[in-house]
């Protein structure tokens, strides 16, 4: 029986308290016998927890009361066992580390297109203008490993702060096509598809909540394998299910 809710979410908002914030989490948490990750960054935050449900929902809940999560709306899955080991709230310079400061996703994201529209686009061969549409997976070449759209751009990334030098190094091979990059929730596509809107890509598009949010409201259509996650589910299918035998050693 599936009994634990799994969720993940984030956001890109100014934190300039997130130290003090980081105490306040980190004692929600414990109180409601919560398991997993949070982090947080003066840009935002981002977490992955698990639990009995009516404690999940009494975390996010609370968090709602801040203004400034009030909108978060977490992604969510279901386990039959806890899949993290314990509670982590930590501090860190970014909550997605680029390396590139001055991509600030709290001032403005870059547009995003809606699971739905992703899987027209893909099932005709071009978006609506007619314009060529490529996948762009922005993962580590260890998660592209357990599953990525089909015919999907793999730069082999073992770390995302090689994103930047990546795309000036194949820019060519995107010009005039319509990108749709992707990940796991969206948090790294928040800063990718800025960039390379900022490198001069015109028609860029991050996925609407990422492969996590694809797999929830249009199933595994054009995506091969599962979607990692970092947890010890290890990846989950497209119906959001633990499919550990999809990652391979």
């Amino acid at each position: 029986m599936n009994s634990i809710l799994n969720i993940s979410t984030y956001k890109f908002v100014p934190l300039p308290d997130a130290a003090a914030l980081r105490e306040r989490l980190l004692q929600r948490a414990n109180a409601l016998h919560l398991k997993g990750t949070i982090l947080l960054a003066e840009e935002g935050i981002n977490l992955f927890l698990a639990g009995p449900e009516w404690y999940v929902r009494g975390f996010v809940a609370q968090l709602h009361g801040d203004a400034r999560f009030a909108d978060i709306a977490p992604k969510e899955s279901w386990s039959d066992t806890q899949p993290f080991k314990k509670m982590l709230c930590k501090v860190k310079r970014e909550i997605i580390r680029m390396d590139h400061p001055t991509i600030q996703p709290a001032r403005g994201r870059a547009p995003a297109v809606a699971p739905a529209t992703v899987k027209r686009w893909l099932d005709q061969g071009h978006d609506d203008n007619g314009r060529p549409v490529v996948t762009l997976d922005t993962r580590n070449d260890y998660e592209v490993d357990a599953g990525t759209f089909n015919g999907a751009i793999d730069w082999r990334l073992t770390k995302f702060t090689e994103f930047p030098q990546a795309v000036r190094d194949h820019k060519a091979e995107l010009e005039d096509k319509t990108v749709v990059s992707f990940c796991t929730g969206g948090i790294r596509c928040e800063k990718a598809a800025i960039l390379m809107h900022e490198l001069g890509l015109e028609h860029v598009y991050q996925i609407e909540g990422g492969i996590l949010k694809y797999f929830e409201e249009v199933g595994g259509a054009h995506y091969s394998g599962g979607c990692f996650v970092f947890d010890e589910r290890r990846a989950v299918d497209a119906e959001l299910k633990a499919a550990p035998e999809l990652v391979h050693s």
